[in-house]
């Protein structure tokens, strides 16, 4: 005979399983590092400082240079 298998507990491996997949592609396609979020902090401010440094004068009140 045959080796005897808890249906329901097989029916748990097989979701839990799936849905660790699901979640290793979602990590893959949306998931970053902390060094990779770092980096692009770090080069936006460098940007947004190299664009204020060349502004000719600050605005007033209005918004209007």
């Amino acid at each position: 005979m045959g080796e005897v298998v808890n249906l329901r507990l097989a029916r748990k491996r097989k979701a839990r399983a799936e849905h660790d997949a699901k979640a290793t592609a979602n990590r893959a396609l949306h998931g970053r590092s902390k060094s990779e979020k770092i980096a692009e902090t770090t080069s936006r401010q460098r940007g947004e400082a190299l664009l204020d440094g060349h502004r000719l004068g600050k605005p007033d009140e209005n918004g209007q240079q």
